[in-house]
């Protein structure tokens, strides 16, 4: 069964700010993440609270979608006891249904068939969007919490057998340079 992520979820925009160096509030921006939606950076609160609503904080399961520019991708917001707003980069994705996992809706997200149906209905020329309306009228699969959580940790098993062949390749590649060095240096 397929269900518009706009009947499952709360979908709001980022706030607009300035960050100032120093604040109470993480102001989170698409440069905080890698071309994965992982954070890569050590986050400080840069952004004073004067002026932000209290439904513009992050909660926990939130998923951050950013819509603008050309690295769409989705992640999961883990508070981290640091009180955060995302950009207007981003839109705000809350589940209103038990019944939806926030990392499977990040998943589906940031799934190739998603990210080149949502591409196909970006606006705009110089800086390429994704509407409210379109993220929120793009329809989902959802199935069992636990068909779910079994597609997530297959992903993640995925992932990390990625990993283990690269550090193997990269641990080949010196042992084979180190096998030439000793047989040049007779």
């Amino acid at each position: 069964m397929k269900i518009q992520i706009k009947d499952i979820t709360h979908i709001q925009t980022g706030v607009f700010a300035k960050p100032a160096g120093i604040g109470e509030l993480v102001y989170l921006q698409a440069k905080h993440f890698d071309e994965y939606g992982q954070l890569h950076t050590v986050l400080h609160p840069d952004l004073a609270a004067d002026g932000i609503s209290e439904k513009h904080l992050l909660k926990g399961g939130d998923v951050l979608f950013a819509a603008k520019g050309t690295k769409n991708f989705a992640a999961v917001f883990e508070n981290h006891n640091e009180p955060a707003v995302a950009s207007t980069s981003f839109f705000v994705i809350r589940p209103t249904s038990k019944k939806l996992l926030p990392q499977f809706l990040a998943w589906v997200l940031n799934s190739h068939a998603t990210q080149t149906l949502l591409k196909c209905q970006a606006i705009g020329t110089s800086i390429q969007s994704i509407s409210k309306q379109v993220l929120g009228n793009l329809e989902i699969a959802v199935p069992s919490i636990e068909t779910q959580k079994a597609i997530l940790q297959i992903t993640e098993l995925r992932h990390k057998e990625k990993s283990l062949k690269q550090q193997i390749e990269s641990l080949k590649e010196k042992q084979i340079q180190q096998i030439i060095l000793n047989a040049i240096k007779f």
